[in-house]
């Protein structure tokens, strides 16, 4: 008697041991969205971080390109199973946004044009983890890609990296986001494959 069913030949294998579990390689950047492609020009754009005491700090569009811009290369991973590796972003560093604001907060609740949101711990936003970017490959970054500017938090799944940024608000509790709300794991972690609540 054959220990196999005929016809099962088992999981299928990672393509690269850079990929998290259940991730396959595309080379294409897929496009997927919660709702309508907001078009925001740099004109218009503006982002926000508001402390849990209310302390709110704002940046323009040329404030924003006036701190220290980064280059980083890093791997992204969605929760629909497709991960790019090594893709090229410039932008800036949470750490530099983030620098003269004084906060004990334990999370974050991220805002976006079009209404968006997503949770993180504010830990997974510092020590050189995340940065709002507006340049992918060398290019600008696309509005169907979350240009002007998107938040890159490339150590979780991308749905965490949340297109068309605008905000982040801290705080004491944590409060769930868009996705998170309708099921999807609180934090998200890839390589614990954290894509739903159990």
């Amino acid at each position: 008697m054959s220990i196999i069913t005929p016809g099962f030949f088992g999981r299928p294998r990672r393509e690269s041991a850079d990929l998290p579990p259940g991730q396959y390689l595309t080379e294409d950047f897929p496009v997927l969205s919660a709702g309508p492609t907001p078009h925001v020009t740099t004109d218009e754009w503006e982002f926000s971080i508001t402390t849990e005491t209310g302390e709110r700090r704002t940046w323009d569009w040329q404030q924003l390109l006036d701190l220290p811009v980064e280059d980083v290369t890093v791997d992204i991973h969605c929760v629909t199973r497709w991960s790019k590796l090594r893709t090229r972003w410039r932008g800036v560093s949470l750490d530099a946004l983030m620098a003269d604001l004084e906060t004990d907060a334990d999370f974050a609740l991220v805002g976006s044009y079009g209404g968006y949101t997503t949770n993180l711990p504010l830990d997974d936003l510092l020590d050189g983890k995340a940065w709002i970017a507006f340049e992918y490959d060398d290019d600008d970054l696309e509005p169907e890609h979350g240009g002007p500017a998107r938040l890159l938090v490339p150590h979780l799944y991308f749905w965490k990296s949340a297109k068309w940024v605008n905000s982040i608000t801290l705080s004491d509790v944590e409060e769930l986001g868009f996705w998170e709300n309708a099921g999807y794991h609180a934090y998200g972690d890839p390589w614990r494959e954290q894509r739903y609540w159990e």
